[in-house]
């Protein structure tokens, strides 16, 4: 009977350890949210570019990438994977479930101006005077990628910008969350930059380095 329970506390013990280094090695934990689909096609470009469509195909190179290039080292999921209408809610409830390390929601900006360019990454617009911690490691996600276009990719940086998108607002207690801007439609010269196929692979292996360089510290 003693042999029992030393066997059994044993066993006990190998599983609270292999629990506790399976959480010490987890993959992190990323959630990618191309903007918009289905009906919902959101910008149209000078070129007719949609842009439900550009930011589904970042999202899914980012997949892609992480696989080939990274040998999966983040876990990274998407609110939509074809071309549905997801509403912003339920884009937010996956959010909540799975509590990422990070949260990207990816767009494509548009304006009246043509001339207008560059990137824009936006977060939540602080409620209080008091900056949560949340709060500060999104400002810090943002960042770390605007600093990724601007040196990788040679993009205007227009900036990090407060905002109260849904999207934000509902996920922003359960994990650092940003909203992307990845260019201007209505602008010629980057509408016509997202329509080719290494300017995909160029948005999403940036998204993709300033994860790991923000996950770094």
């Amino acid at each position: 009977m003693k042999r029992f329970w030393i066997v059994c506390l044993w066993i006990g013990f190998s599983l609270f350890c292999n629990l506790i280094l399976a959480q010490e090695n987890r993959r992190q934990i990323v959630v990618l949210d191309p903007g918009h689909g289905g009906v919902d096609s959101g910008a149209v470009g000078i070129n007719a570019l949609k842009e439900k469509d550009i930011v589904l195909q970042v999202a899914k190179e980012a997949i892609r990438l992480n696989r080939k290039l990274f040998g999966n080292t983040l876990d990274i999921y998407l609110t939509r994977y074809n071309d549905t209408l997801i509403s912003l809610g339920d884009r937010a409830k996956l959010v909540k479930v799975l509590q990422p390390d990070v949260f990207i929601s990816i767009h494509c900006n548009q304006a009246a101006r043509k001339a207008a360019q560059g990137i824009e990454v936006y977060v939540q617009q602080p409620n209080t005077t008091m900056i949560s911690e949340l709060q500060s490691v999104s400002e810090n996600l943002s960042e770390a990628i605007l600093l990724e276009f601007d040196q990788a990719l040679g993009f205007k940086i227009r900036g990090m910008k407060y905002a109260n998108f849904q999207v934000l607002r509902e996920t922003q207690d359960f994990c650092p969350g940003v909203l992307l801007e990845v260019g201007f439609l209505s602008n010629m010269e980057e509408a016509e930059h997202s329509r080719k196929e290494e300017s995909v692979m160029g948005y999403a292996m940036v998204i993709l380095n300033a994860i790991f360089n923000y996950l770094k510290g």
